[in-house]
């Protein structure tokens, strides 16, 4: 495998964890995060409840976890693509990552002053996780259909 075809591959795949190390950092703690989100809200209902919008806060920061790790996978998913040429393998190679790199993050996070780690939020990881392989499968077997035709 040549420089370059190590760095279309993985390239992604680094950024993106350097990425998500920056999210789990105080600049993307709930009390920053609140500072953008609660004002849009109020812009698009200026009736809105506090109750309501610390639902929706809570509800997009738990889909910020699952996007972020079906992203993770999908990237390693395409990055093993050279290296792994069983799709069920490779799925199991991309999801190990996503496995150990959740509990880290959360246990990262236990040490900033603004953020919190939290298990359940390893869980939601690890489904998001999940997601990015399903995706990635179905695009998978649908590029192997289109190959076909």
């Amino acid at each position: 495998m040549k420089f370059t075809e190590i760095i279309k591959a993985w390239g992604p795949v680094a950024f993106w964890v350097a990425l998500m190390f920056f999210g789990s950092s105080d600049w993307m703690s709930a009390d920053h995060t609140s500072r953008y989100l609660t004002p849009l809200l109020h812009w698009l209902n200026p009736d809105i409840s506090p109750a309501t919008v610390a639902r929706v806060h809570l509800l997009v920061r738990k889909a910020a976890h699952v996007t972020e790790y079906a992203i993770l996978t999908a990237l390693l998913f395409r990055a093993l693509r050279w290296s792994i040429e069983n799709p069920w393998w490779r799925a199991a190679a991309a999801l190990v990552p996503a496995l150990v790199i959740a509990p880290l993050d959360e246990f990262h996070q236990s040490f900033i002053a603004s953020r919190t780690g939290s298990p359940i939020d390893v869980l939601i990881d690890y489904s998001g996780a999940i997601v990015g392989l399903l995706i990635s499968r179905l695009i998978y077997l649908a590029l192997k259909r289109r190959e076909k035709v």
